[in-house]
C-alpha cells in the first residue's frame, strides 16, 4: 500500500529510494521518480524485534552489568534521544530503563577512564624528552579524549561515535574554559603549552568529580612526577577512590578498560549485536 499510495515527493524530498549503492557500503539514496511503484525505505517491526535487532536485547527490565558493557553507547544515545512522533505503544516509558548508565556502570567507566589517563599521564613530557614529538602529541590526544569522555559521564550523557563526538562535547553543560583548555592542549605548538594545558584540563575535570560527591574528596593538585620535571595530577588517586565505590559489585573484578564503544573505529564490533557475547567475554577471568 505504501508503494502504491505514497506521493513521489514530500516538501521537496524524494519519498522513493534507490537500490543499495554497492560503492557506498549499501546505502540507499533518495531517487526522484515520476511513475511506477515507490520504494519508501520503511521498516515495520514490533518494539521487541526492533530492540533486539538494534542493541541485541528485547527486554530492558533485567539487564546485567555485562549487558551494559556490551551495548553500543552510540546506539543507546540514538534510542534515548531520537524523536517519537507518535507513541501510543508507550515506547518512551519503556526506554526510561536505558536513559542513563546505572550508577555502578557509570562508576566503572569513570574509574576506567581515570585509570587509562593515569597510565600515560607522564608520557606527554617523557615522549618529548626522548625526541618523540609525534608520540607526545598522540599521548596528549588520547588523554584529551578520555577527559572528554569523563565529561559526558559526569553530565549523565551518552557519547556519540567519532563523527559527532567533538560537536556533542562542545554542547555539554560544562565550563567553556575546560573546552578551550583541551583544545589548546591538542593544538599546542610547544611542549610547554601542550603539557600545561593537558594537566590543567585534568585538574579542572578532577574538580568536577569532587563537586559531584561521587566519591570521597580526592585532594588533587598539579605536581611533579616523583621529583622529575614532569607535571601530573596523579590521576590514579581518583581511580583508586572510585573503585572503592564498587566494593560490592562484580564490576570491581573486571579489567578497567571501559567499554569497546570508547575505542574509536571499533564500530564494526561494538555496534554489532551479534558480537555481544564476544564482548562480554573480554571481562571474564
Amino acid at each position: 500500500m505504501f508503494s502504491k499510495e505514497f506521493p513521489y515527493e514530500y516538501k521537496g524530498y524524494s519519498v522513493n529510494f534507490a537500490e543499495p549503492d554497492l560503492n557506498d557500503v549499501g546505502v540507499r539514496h533518495p531517487k526522484f521518480i515520476t511513475s511506477g511503484f515507490i520504494s519508501p525505505l520503511i521498516f515495520i517491526n514490533t518494539i521487541e524485534e526492533y530492540l533486539y535487532e538494534y542493541i541485541g536485547v528485547s527486554n530492558l527490565g533485567h539487564l546485567s552489568e555485562l549487558d551494559w558493557l556490551a551495548f553500543s553507547e552510540h546506539r543507546l544515545l540514538t534510542l534515548t534521544s531520537g524523536k517519537l512522533f507518535i507513541d501510543e505503544l508507550n515506547i518512551k516509558e519503556k526506554l526510561k530503563a536505558i536513559s542513563n548508565y546505572p550508577e555502578p556502570i557509570k562508576l566503572y567507566l569513570i574509574a576506567s577512564n581515570w585509570s587509562l589517563i593515569a597510565e600515560e599521564q607522564a608520557f606527554v613530557k617523557r615522549c618529548f624528552d626522548v625526541d618523540d614529538e609525534i608520540g607526545s602529541i598522540l599521548v596528549c590526544s588520547r588523554i584529551a579524549e578520555r577527559l572528554m569522555r569523563l565529561c559526558f559521564l559526569y553530565c549523565n550523557k551518552y557519547a556519540p561515535y567519532s563523527k559527532w563526538f567533538g560537536k556533542a562535547f562542545n554542547l555539554l553543560p560544562i565550563s567553556d574554559s575546560i573546552k578551550v583548555t583541551i583544545y589548546n592542549a591538542i593544538t599546542a605548538k610547544t611542549i610547554n603549552d601542550r603539557e600545561n594545558n593537558i594537566v590543567t584540563a585534568q585538574k579542572m575535570i578532577a574538580d568536577i568529580h569532587n563537586s559531584l560527591n561521587i566519591t570521597e574528596f580526592v585532594n588533587v593538585k598539579i605536581d611533579n612526577y616523583y621529583g622529575r620535571d614532569i607535571k601530573v595530577i596523579f590521576a590514579d588517586k581518583i581511580f583508586e577512590e572510585t573503585v572503592k565505590r564498587l566494593e560490592n559489585s562484580p564490576l570491581k573484578s573486571y579489567p578497567f578498560i571501559g567499554s569497546l564503544s570508547e575505542v574509536p573505529n571499533f564500530t564494526a564490533l561494538s555496534d554489532e549485536p551479534k558480537y555481544r557475547d564476544n564482548i562480554k567475554a573480554l571481562y571474564a577471568k
